[in-house]
C-alpha cells in the first residue's frame, strides 16, 4: 500500500497501517524536497497501475481532488486497534479511524473521511464523504454531517442536528441548531460568522 501525503497526518496513518500489519511501499508527495518519511521512501509520481492507497492528507478539498484524479486505485479503510467501533456500523473506502475514537451502533461513515484521535460518534449518525472530525469531537445521536465538512478540535454537536456540506466548525464550538451548507461556525453556542 501507498500513503498519499508525506507529512504529519501521513505519519499517524502510517502507524495505523503498521499496527494492522500492512506493508507500506512508501509515500507519494508532490514536494520534491521530501525523499523519505519514517524510513519509507517518498515518490513524486503516481503509480501508473492500480495500487492500494490511503490518502493521508487532512484537507478535505485536497482529498476529494486526489480521488477524482486517481480513479483506478483501490482505497483501503484503516482503523486503529484501540478504536471502539460497533460491528453494526459501516465505514466507506479510504476512511481512517484514529486511536481512541468511538463509533457507536448504526453509524454510517462515508468514503475518505477522517475520524481523528478520541473523536466520538454516537448512535444513528450519518457522516457523508470527505468529512474530517478533528480530535475530541463529540457527536450525539442522530447527527447528520454533510460532505466535505470539517469539525474542529473539541467541538460538540447535540443530538438530532443536521450540518450541511462543506461547513467549517471552529475548535470548541457547541452546535445546538442546524447549520446550512458552506458556513463557518464558531463559539458556544455556535454562531455563523461566514456564509
Amino acid at each position: 500500500m501507498y500513503l498519499f501525503g508525506a507529512s504529519g497526518h501521513g505519519k499517524v496513518i502510517a502507524e495505523i497501517a503498521e499496527s494492522n500489519d500492512l506493508k507500506i511501499e512508501g509515500f507519494i508527495d508532490t514536494d520534491l524536497n521530501k525523499s523519505s518519511l519514517l524510513g519509507y521512501p517518498v515518490y513524486h509520481e503516481n503509480p501508473k497501475y492500480a495500487v492500494e492507497f490511503v490518502i493521508a492528507i487532512g484537507n478535505n478539498e485536497v482529498r476529494k481532488k486526489i480521488v477524482n484524479e486517481i480513479e483506478s486505485s483501490i482505497y483501503l479503510t484503516l482503523v486503529h486497534p484501540s478504536a471502539n467501533m460497533s460491528n453494526r456500523s459501516s465505514l466507506g473506502d479510504g476512511t481512517v479511524v484514529m486511536a481512541g475514537a468511538t463509533i457507536n451502533v448504526d453509524v454510517s461513515v462515508g468514503q475518505h473521511c477522517i475520524v481523528n484521535t478520541n473523536a466520538c460518534i454516537d448512535h444513528d449518525c450519518v457522516i457523508e464523504d470527505f468529512v474530517h472530525l478533528s480530535p475530541n469531537v463529540a457527536l450525539a445521536g442522530n447527527v447528520r454531517v454533510g460532505e466535505g465538512t470539517h469539525i474542529g478540535i473539541g467541538a460538540c454537536v447535540i443530538q438530532g442536528i443536521t450540518i450541511g456540506k462543506w461547513v467549517k466548525i471552529g475548535a470548541g464550538a457547541v452546535i445546538i441548531k442546524d447549520i446550512p451548507d458552506g458556513c463557518t461556525v464558531v463559539g458556544n453556542p455556535g454562531r455563523i460568522i461566514k456564509n
